[in-house]
């Protein structure tokens, strides 16, 4: 404590700091301890069958998103058949 604050009878302002690398290295022993002694681990074969999971459900978003694209969206030149619902409305002459 400073000096000053011990005879006027309250806590510091800035009180003397302690040494940052002590924090650091508190820190990463925590951070060891936890994910060694507190952090459950999948198994093998659940890993496996929750990324084949992940794939299936990433496989399908994409065809979903693709789909909406190629049906909603301005798709081909002018000369394709299909140009997408939008592609559609904006050929359409209405003068």
């Amino acid at each position: 404590m400073d000096s000053k604050s011990i005879g006027r009878g309250f806590e510091p302002y800035r009180p003397c700091k302690i040494d940052e690398m002590s924090k650091v290295k508190e820190y990463i022993n925590e951070t060891v301890t936890e994910m060694v002694h507190r952090v459950t681990w999948p198994t093998w074969k659940e890993l496996q069958s929750n990324t084949i999971i992940v794939v299936i459900a990433s496989v399908l978003i994409s065809l979903i998103i693709f789909g909406m694209d190629f049906s909603f969206g301005i798709a081909g030149d002018d000369q394709s058949f299909w140009r997408g619902i939008i592609g559609f409305v904006y050929k359409l002459d209405l003068n």
